[in-house]
């Protein structure tokens, strides 16, 4: 499966919004990269501000825009608000799943995780990171010694970050639970989905 292996740094610094993780890029060059990115920025047009909210939702997700606008096409024909249910379907994602876990500190180390086969599903190995999990499904690390450990380390590191209600942790048995699919307000977006449908819909 194709992902970003650019700059992220970058890429961050373009949207302003730490997309991959915290970094003090943001605070050491508070604009955009490039050789004019400390100039004034210009207005940008309406089409520019709905691509970059696109951008940066498809970036924070880690996927490419084949994939993105699938996932777009498959909550446009589901019942629902179709920025809602395109949330869900990302946060579906297996990699993610693991990540709001706190098995990982970040949706890329998380993928890692899981195209290493460090992580189970419902008991049974499963190593792409797009599997789309639902309620009710058991997400736990493999048994294997150096797996635990390293999921034990990210555990430690992430201490102080709040799991969603939509899934539940069992830290002890590195074990966790997909309760029912998250609402709106617990994904707290961090971009305009209603902008993503109005340019995929023209």
């Amino acid at each position: 499966m194709a992902k970003y292996i650019g700059p992220k740094a970058k890429i961050s610094r373009r949207f302003n919004v730490a997309l991959f993780g915290p970094t003090k890029a943001l605070e050491r060059k508070p604009y955009p990269p490039g050789v004019h990115g400390q100039r004034a920025a210009k207005k940008k047009s309406d089409y520019a501000v709905a691509l970059a909210e696109k951008q940066k939702l498809r970036f924070m997700y880690g996927i490419m825009e084949k994939q993105f606008r699938r996932y777009f096409q498959i909550a446009h024909k589901k019942k629902g608000v179709t920025g809602e249910v395109l949330f869900q379907l990302l946060e579906q994602r297996l990699d993610n799943v693991v990540y709001r876990l706190c098995f990982a500190t970040s949706r890329m180390e998380a993928r890692q995780l899981v195209n290493h086969g460090h992580i189970y599903v419902n008991g049974k190995k499963v190593n792409i990171p797009s599997y789309r999990t639902k309620p009710g499904d058991v997400i736990e690390i493999c048994p294997k010694p150096q797996s635990r450990k390293l999921a034990l380390r990210n555990l430690e590191a992430m201490k102080g970050i709040r799991i969603p209600d939509w899934l539940s942790l069992e830290a002890d048995n590195l074990k966790g639970t997909v309760n029912r699919l998250p609402t709106r307000e617990e994904i707290q977006p961090i971009v305009n989905e209603q902008l993503v449908v109005e340019l995929y819909s023209k």
